[in-house]
């Protein structure tokens, strides 16, 4: 029973992580897109090509590790806890730094996907919420002790 609650957190962060993962992914197309970002710039457009895939990867890749357990990436990289607990961090700064764009009193807009304009701290403050739903479940996996 202890093993099913454990696996059910786990993957109810996998999927927390998957729908945060996308959201960022679409947002982060659309900004390049809008030449906004790794896309700035007709010279480097090929490195933006190339985040826009490495992006694609790391949306399906940490939740597939999330999802259960990976005998071989358990015994040769990290467990999937520790590993867990290494994305929290890192979606905690994510979260932090997102705030810190939201917060700005000044900043420029971007052409909406729906038409208009919004503004870069609206965005920000939308990923924000985002980040920290997702960040909530996959805390909880990393951090709750196995007993019931």
């Amino acid at each position: 029973m202890t093993s099913d609650l454990v696996d059910d957190r786990f993957r109810t962060a996998a999927r927390a992580y998957f729908v945060y993962g996308v959201v960022y992914w679409l947002g982060g197309v659309w900004l390049a897109f809008q030449g906004i970002g790794v896309r700035a710039g007709s010279a480097v457009a090929w490195r933006g090509v190339i985040w826009i895939i490495v992006g694609l990867v790391l949306v399906l890749l940490v939740p597939f590790l999330l999802r259960r357990r990976r005998p071989g990436f358990e015994r040769w990289v990290l467990s999937r806890r520790d590993f867990a607990r290494v994305v929290s961090v890192l979606m905690a700064f994510r979260a932090f730094e997102v705030a810190r764009i939201a917060l700005r009193p000044d900043g420029p807009s971007v052409p909406a996907p729906w038409g208009g304009a919004v503004t870069f701290q609206a965005g920000a403050a939308v990923f924000f919420v985002v980040t920290v739903a997702a960040l909530v479940f996959v805390a909880r996996a990393a951090w709750t002790d196995d007993e019931p």
